[in-house]
């Protein structure tokens, strides 16, 4: 492993360029940045509040999910996240250009209920997108999360399950017809049976959510943001535990990869044979490369 890029503000949502650039979101500065090969940091697009995931999609645009801001808790030279912002607006998500910066808002509200945090986000190969809602912490008060299912022409916004305590990655299996959410307190992985664009096979109570548990870690792990393997494997950055928590698709079987950083928020993967990892440490503002035991899937328009 090496270090590629520092002094970040807080990354996180990276994806894996072809010209061998990875773009991600500094959460704390509000930018949609490019690190470039040789670690050159540059912003393409000052979103503002709290851009969170990426995804590249049709027409090479990247659409960013915008959790609305957070407070931020600082010390050491380190940050965490905190409470939703005092100048919190709302939850959207966001289209930019890549070429000009430009962006737009594409949906932040899902008929009569707004967009509360908007955290991660997947490309399936109907031209649609997966994406969670963490929800929001205000004090005493915790708006719930959900997963929600949108046309990337801004035609149309399901919401496909709520209730749900803090969602937060989200991937989709090698075959697309698995769909995968890790929650975040919990330190659980969960999934769905996909049955048509933006319609899951949910399971009879009393599942939780309606969903197959995959794997729940146990002890002082949280989980963040996911990729999956070539294999089927998925990876989630855990929260707290220094490490990637690899997770096969039965669950029965789980490999700690060590990452040094307490607050290990995402990762990616790239390069010519899709084993290089792009991995977030944000609690120090770190963009990290590792090469990984196997192949990464390649993502929908990851061209």
């Amino acid at each position: 492993m090496h270090i590629l890029a520092s002094g970040l503000r807080f990354p996180e949502g990276p994806v894996a360029m072809l010209d061998g650039s990875v773009i991600l979101v500094e959460i704390e500065r509000g930018t949609l940045t490019r690190v470039l090969p040789n670690g050159h940091v540059e912003v393409v697009a000052q979103l503002g509040d709290g851009p969170n995931g990426v995804a590249i999609g049709p027409g090479g645009k990247a659409y960013v999910c915008n959790n609305g801001g957070f407070e931020w808790i600082s010390g050491g030279g380190r940050l965490r996240s905190g409470a939703q912002s005092q100048d919190y607006s709302s939850g959207r998500i966001e289209v930019v250009d890549l070429a000009t910066g430009k962006f737009e808002r594409m949906y932040d509200r899902c008929g009569d209920h707004a967009l509360k945090g908007p955290n991660d986000i997947v490309f399936d190969n109907h031209g649609g997108f997966w994406f969670t809602d963490l929800g929001k912490r205000r004090g005493r008060v915790i708006d719930f999360g959900g997963v929600y299912w949108a046309r990337a022409d801004g035609s149309e916004i399901r919401e496909v399950v709520h209730g749900m305590f803090t969602p937060n990655g989200i991937g989709l299996s090698p075959d697309g017809n698995t769909l995968y959410v890790a929650e975040t307190v919990t330190g659980r992985l969960w999934s769905w049976e996909v049955i048509a664009p933006g319609t899951l096979r949910k399971r009879a109570w009393p599942a939780q959510y309606g969903a197959t548990l995959v794997a729940g870690i146990g002890g002082q792990v949280r989980f963040d943001s996911l990729a999956v393997t070539a294999a089927g494997n998925i990876c989630v950055a855990a929260l707290d535990s220094c490490s990637v928590v690899e997770i096969s698709a039965d669950g029965g079987k789980a490999t700690h990869h060590p990452m040094p950083d307490l607050l290990v928020t995402n990762l990616c993967f790239g390069g010519p044979d899709m084993r290089t990892a792009f991995v977030t440490l944000s609690h120090q503002g770190l963009l990290a490369v590792s090469d990984w035991p196997e192949a990464g899937l390649r993502l929908n328009y990851q061209e």
